[in-house]
């Protein structure tokens, strides 16, 4: 992924990429940058709430499983705003979503008969108008979720 290290840059008027250490908790980063760009091309702010969500989840899972913890790796952010969507590439280090999980069963979570976690991708594909898993480019695995301006 190069030597940059921990930078936000626009990439043209449309587009800003943030690049965040493997490290739980730069996510947040993630989320003000999309949050920020959203509501200045004038997304409202429920919608808003949708991309920060997804892009949070996006993040951790790309550290977690993707990075699988890795302190010397990277995750890569990508934002567009074009034709009214948000398009949004998250990118780790790893090879991919070796399985796609199936659907949780939010009952059994919310009454605790299973573990609280296994939501990210189930989040993400709810919050989302579009979801592209398992793109692979030279640098490491891809994530790429499309959110409209208005559901």
């Amino acid at each position: 992924m190069g030597k940059e290290r921990n930078m936000v840059r626009m990439v043209d008027e449309q587009t800003i990429e943030v690049t965040l250490p493997n490290k739980i908790g730069y996510e947040r980063i993630a989320m003000a940058c999309s949050a920020s760009f959203a509501k200045i091309v004038g997304f409202v702010p429920d919608r808003i709430e949708d991309l920060k969500t997804a892009v949070s989840e996006a993040c951790l899972n790309a550290m977690e499983h993707g990075n699988r913890g890795r302190p010397d790796a990277r995750v890569v952010v990508t934002m567009n705003f074009a034709d009214g969507s948000f398009t949004v590439s998250v990118m780790d280090e790893g090879t991919g979503i070796q399985e796609i999980p199936k659907e949780p069963d939010i009952r059994k979570k919310i009454e605790k008969l299973e573990v609280p976690r296994g939501l990210g991708i189930f989040l993400i594909k709810q919050l989302a108008d579009h979801v592209d898993f398992n793109q692979m480019t030279k640098d490491g695995h891809v994530i790429r979720m499309v959110i409209r301006m208005a559901v």
